[in-house]
């Protein structure tokens, strides 16, 4: 891990990779070092923000003597549900670049465990890992002006959610009606980092 300085108030951790970051984030939020006010995960780094009771210098020491493994404290861990409807427009090509049957696609979509890593693009998008390795499959060589809100879609080890419509580039799979970004709940986001994810099929 490297640490940077950002600005007078954070720090910026870089990691060798995805996993790391989300190991180091999760211990992290058990321990919740002193003086830490947020915590931002991406795909290499970590930021984490701080009041005026700790320093950069107190706040590396902290990070390089936590127990990645196992470490201390309590941080309760969110689970979600999404029910999804698999009619998505790039269900056939994601078939046809896995060399797996739509079906079969739609199985191993669900069974699955996933994990929020960190969120970004658009308000309320999270960037869920942890799917079946057989389902990478890269992003769309020409991107959508416009995908519907809900539409649910891979690429590369993330599926994510489009929580409004917009343009994206990913493989769209299905569609959602859970709520992805609401300004009356808190957080306003379904997705957080370190939330649990299940995709289930939903019914009429």
């Amino acid at each position: 891990m490297r640490f940077l300085p950002a600005g007078y108030s954070g720090l910026l951790v870089e990691c060798d990779d995805l996993a790391q970051v989300m190991t180091l984030h999760r211990a992290l939020q058990r321990s919740r070092p002193h003086g830490v006010v947020d915590l931002v995960p991406a795909a290499l780094t970590l930021l984490l923000t701080f009041d005026a009771s700790t320093s950069h210098a107190r706040l590396r020491d902290t990070i390089a003597a936590t127990d990645l493994d196992g470490g201390t404290g309590t941080a309760q861990q969110r689970h979600v549900t999404i029910e999804v409807t698999y009619d998505g427009a790039d269900l056939a090509d994601v078939a046809q670049l896995t060399g797996i049957p739509s079906d079969e696609v739609v199985r191993r979509h669900q069974a699955a465990d996933y994990v929020v890593a960190f969120t970004g693009f658009a308000p309320g998008f999270a960037y869920v890992a942890g799917g079946d390795p057989a389902l990478v499959v890269p992003r769309r060589s020409t991107p959508r002006t416009k995908v519907p809100a809900g539409s649910v879609a891979l690429a590369g080890e993330f599926t994510g959610v489009y929580p409004g419509e917009g343009p994206g580039g990913w493989q769209l799979i299905g569609h959602t009606s859970a709520p992805l970004w609401d300004l009356q709940r808190d957080p306003p986001a379904l997705l957080t980092p370190g939330t649990t994810v299940r995709f289930t099929e939903a019914h009429p």
